[in-house]
């Protein structure tokens, strides 16, 4: 997968450096290009941004810097093209694994007040939140985006049933886990967990499961 981050603030990317992201960079499981919008700007300063029409608090991006960088970097619109906005559709599990079925990501990262409407309507595919609340840039929404599609890519995580059990992979939230040692702070791992009994072992995580998502998060089993 080959995925474009077009940002004033390319450095906000790094953090996709470490951790699994950065591993699987590092293995070639996929390309990250970040982008900086201010190399487009036909402003002599660079400038990227400027005063709504109609008045209003805030700058607003502008269009030209945005249009010419994507132009550049995917001239034929071969790549699935995503800004990212709280007014968006919303991301669950499901459009992440939809998502990193893509070749090709384009994520636009906006700043201030938004962006200039008319280079959404030219040239993006998809609005898309990381939930109802709003940041002061599309960078981290960015970077959560991404970290949840590569998860998906064949060889990121090392164990491939990890993204099969996890919290919102079905609709329940995860059940608890625990590893060595067996008792700690006077606190026991259940003891059906190292029963040695699978069967019990799934009906629990089962049962845990409902109970959590009971507890925390009922909308998911409105529709069960």
């Amino acid at each position: 997968m080959k995925i474009d981050v077009l940002t004033l603030f390319p450095e906000m990317l790094s953090a996709l450096n470490s951790s699994l992201t950065g591993k699987a960079r590092e293995k070639g499981l996929y390309e990250l290009n970040c982008h900086n919008i201010r190399d487009y700007s036909l402003d002599k300063h660079k400038k990227c941004d400027d005063a709504p029409f109609g008045g209003g608090a805030g700058m607003v991006m502008m269009a030209q810097p945005i249009h010419d960088c994507i132009t550049a970097i995917d001239p034929h619109h071969n790549a699935k093209r995503i800004y990212m906005s709280p007014r968006g559709r919303v991301l669950n599990q499901q459009l992440l694994k939809e998502l990193s079925q893509e070749k090709h990501l384009l994520i636009l990262c906006g700043h201030y007040e938004g962006v200039d409407q008319r280079v959404l309507d030219m040239d993006i595919d998809m609005e898309l939140s990381i939930g109802d609340y709003v940041l002061s840039g599309g960078e981290i929404p960015a970077m959560v985006v991404i970290d949840g599609i590569l998860r998906y890519i064949p060889d990121v995580l090392g164990n491939c049933e990890s993204t099969v059990d996890e919290s919102f992979s079905k609709p329940m939230l995860e059940y608890p886990q625990y590893t060595r040692p067996q008792e700690y702070c006077g606190m026991s791992v259940p003891d059906v967990l190292v029963s040695g009994d699978h069967a019990k072992v799934d009906k629990w995580r089962r049962e845990q499961s409902l109970e959590i998502t009971r507890r925390n998060r009922p909308d998911l089993l409105e529709d069960r």
